[in-house]
């Protein structure tokens, strides 16, 4: 086989879309597989993708007053049984720990699922008085579920990679305050930086995480018609707050109990990333975080090498002091329609190449990776023009998601019309839910689709009043309908979809 052939995906996205994407992770060099079932290697092509989120994510978290800190992360079993909502929630995933070295614990630690369970005993010492909160900490670390599916790197893996927010409130406005400028922050990162619209929601309640008053959710729509949980903001109430004594005195020295949230996104932002904008030649990624933004190629025989390479550097050495991440490939051993397939199969945005034509004209032929698009531009204009060629880039991946989701949200007033739906089209239904968890189990049962999410009253309010400029929030309309599967008056909007 050819070096060439090794480096095309051999599945297609359309027909096989699961191992088509287990494919590009590992060809593109984003993650191998570890020895152990469910776990995954996460190589720097695929970590550099988790550090551009969470430079994005930490900047604007610090902005809104966080502070990050760290928690240790094995849990004592008498701190997790504290919170009965967490334990009974988790308990069929948690990891436990018995033994140190040769010694029997006295006491089990649990392998953190989530750490409300031991951070929130720290804020019931650090807040005193009114003056303490709003207390706002979070952590980036790693977490461990012991699911017994089927591995996918970034999407489903045992121990994955989040951050994850923790805070505390004097009133339960503020912490709701809190819990949805969260959650506009997650919608930022995948409408502005990764390329694809998202709809947003809350969770039903009998979907909403342990302990939680309500859990809001960012949902992105894949190619395949699945949808993944991009991100989700906890309104806690008083749950946590009164399970670990989180008090504080309030202006009249009168003892009151916090109000408390709790906000994660997960590398399988980096999944969706992937999965929505790669394509069967391998990787696509936006130029907002790919960890290279060029790929220089020069072309040259023998004669013209010395002057093709000297200009392919001058402009390298240019779009390097513009803060541009680019890589020039000046590798005598491959030739340039190997360098095209390899860096086209690894994501980089836009490609410069560069023969003895641009030279002598001095020029730049800019190529698109996600559809090949080429234009010329002067060489005195390059170092601007690369930015321009960014966002037409972004744009073209961020127009495709777009025409993706609006295509994909379908309406249904009865169960079979649900059923039918998703069967042929996949994607989101939107049918009017009496709000019992049972008619979502006959949905379940029968097609493996669930409730994604239900609309938030306020995002209907907040687009009346033009506070959002967004025609990706979802509007409940089922009043007056009844329930599209048992057929009672509904109470509310749901989104049904498969899901990873």
């Amino acid at each position: 086989m050819s070096d060439e052939q090794e480096l095309g995906i051999t599945e297609s996205k359309e027909h096989s879309p699961g191992d088509w994407y287990a494919e590009v992770v590992q060809k593109a060099e984003l993650a191998d597989y570890a020895p152990m079932g469910g776990f995954i290697v996460t190589r720097p092509r695929g970590y550099a993708l988790w550090e551009a989120i969470q430079d994005n994510l930490d900047s604007w978290f610090k902005q809104t007053g966080v502070d990050n800190a760290y928690f240790p992360m094995f849990i004592p079993e008498s701190y997790l049984e504290r919170e009965k909502d967490i334990v009974e929630g988790f308990d069929p995933e948690v990891a436990w720990v018995t033994q140190g070295g040769h010694e029997e614990l006295e006491e089990r630690l649990a392998v953190r699922p989530t750490s409300e369970s031991i951070v929130a005993p720290y804020m019931a010492q650090w807040v005193r008085s009114h003056r303490d909160l709003p207390l706002r900490l979070n952590q980036w670390n790693s977490v461990v579920r012991w699911e017994a599916t089927e591995t996918k790197p970034f999407f489903r893996t045992k121990e994955f990679l989040w951050q994850e927010g923790h805070t505390a409130h004097e009133s339960d406005e503020e912490a709701w305050a809190e819990t949805t400028l969260r959650l506009d922050q997650y919608q930022r990162l995948y409408e502005d930086v990764l390329g694809m619209p998202v709809l947003r929601g809350r969770k039903p309640d009998h979907d909403k995480f342990p302990g939680a008053d309500t859990t809001t959710t960012v949902e992105a729509l894949m190619p395949d018609g699945k949808s993944v949980q991009g991100g989700t903001s906890h309104h806690l109430g008083q749950s946590f707050a009164e399970a670990f004594d989180i008090t504080f005195s309030d202006e009249n020295e009168d003892e009151r109990t916090a109000y408390t949230t709790s906000w994660g996104l997960s590398w399988r932002a980096i999944g969706a990333l992937v999965m929505s904008h790669s394509d069967d030649q391998g990787l696509v990624l936006p130029p907002t975080v790919a960890p290279k933004q060029v790929v220089i190629v020069p072309i040259w025989q023998e004669d013209t090498k010395e002057d093709v390479l000297q200009y392919s550097s001058e402009i390298a050495a240019e779009l390097e002091a513009q803060g541009v991440r680019v890589h020039l490939d000046d590798r005598d051993e491959r030739n340039p329609g190997f360098k095209f397939n390899e860096w086209e199969l690894k994501g980089v945005p836009v490609r410069f190449e560069i023969g003895p034509n641009e030279v002598e004209d001095e020029e730049v032929t800019v190529v698109h990776r996600p559809d090949g698009e080429d234009t010329v531009e002067d060489r005195a204009d390059v170092t601007s023009a690369v930015f321009e060629h960014f966002d037409d880039v972004y744009e073209k991946l961020y127009d495709a998601a777009a025409e993706r989701l609006d295509e994909n949200v379908r309406e249904a007033e009865s169960r079979e019309e649900i059923l039918g739906t998703i069967g042929q089209h996949g994607g989101y239904v939107k049918a009017p839910w009496c709000g019992d968890e049972a008619c979502e189990g006959e949905i379940k049962d029968q097609i493996h689709a669930e409730i994604v999410l239900v609309p938030l009253a306020e995002d209907s309010a907040a687009r009346a009043a033009s506070e959002f400029d967004d025609e990706h929030l979802p509007t409940p309309d089922h009043e007056g309908k009844d329930c599209a599967v048992c057929g009672e008056p509904a109470e509310e909007t749901a989104f049904f979809a498969k899901s990873y």
